[in-house]
């Protein structure tokens, strides 16, 4: 498993917003939009119509407000599907990212994507509101990781016959959470570094994910 992950889905800046916690399905009865801009793929999903969302996209950012909703999420990346080659022949993966985030409630701000051969759904999370993802419940602990000079959790958690970039199925969520967020709940955060994807790749495999 360690040699087979493949890059595939997005590789994207991703934000989340939610009701109350609870794992994201994508159904048909749900607003959802996606394009490309720029040669950035994004997307927003809004579950069941509910409340009122936004989505601005240019190339390589995007702006997004939610309210009133319950889960909703914005996000803009790479898309590697189409070269499915292991991860580490793509060298260090580093995404940036310069955002204004004001969290007032359930939601975290996040580096997002998926991975083939094992299929797996992955988010590296930098802030959230005032809940921490992905919270306690069926979530197993895998020490901490120290990268990019910052300390994270590593977390797994799963998810059955649910959809996914292979339709529906059943399939691991590996997390890494910064131990301390990096935004403040009711308040606005300007966040701006970076994350050496690969390095959190590394990091799950040593923990034996």
């Amino acid at each position: 498993m360690k040699t087979k992950k493949i890059i595939s889905g997005l590789l994207s800046a991703f934000i989340i917003a939610s009701s109350m916690p609870a794992a994201l399905s994508a159904y048909a009865d749900d607003q959802q939009e996606k394009g490309n801009v720029g040669g950035y793929d994004w997307e927003m999903w809004n579950q069941n119509y509910t409340g009122t969302v936004s989505m601005k996209p240019s190339a390589g950012s995007f702006t997004c407000s939610w309210s009133g909703i319950e889960n909703f999420l914005a996000r803009m990346g790479k898309n590697y599907d189409s070269q499915k080659i292991n991860y580490k022949a793509l060298g260090d993966i580093v995404l940036s990212y310069d955002v204004e985030y004001t969290p007032r409630g359930n939601s975290y701000m996040c580096i997002y994507g998926w991975t083939r051969n094992p299929l797996m759904e992955y988010y590296i999370v930098e802030g959230w509101g005032d809940w921490e993802p992905p919270g306690n419940d069926g979530v197993d602990n895998f020490g901490t990781a120290t990268i990019d000079g910052r300390t994270y959790k590593i977390r797994k958690s799963m998810r059955y016959n649910q959809p996914s970039i292979e339709g529906t199925k059943t399939f691991p969520q590996y997390w890494s959470v910064r131990t301390s967020s990096g935004s403040r709940n009711n308040t606005t955060n300007y966040m701006k570094d970076s994350v050496t994807v690969s390095a959190h790749f590394d990091a799950w495999s040593k923990a034996g994910l």
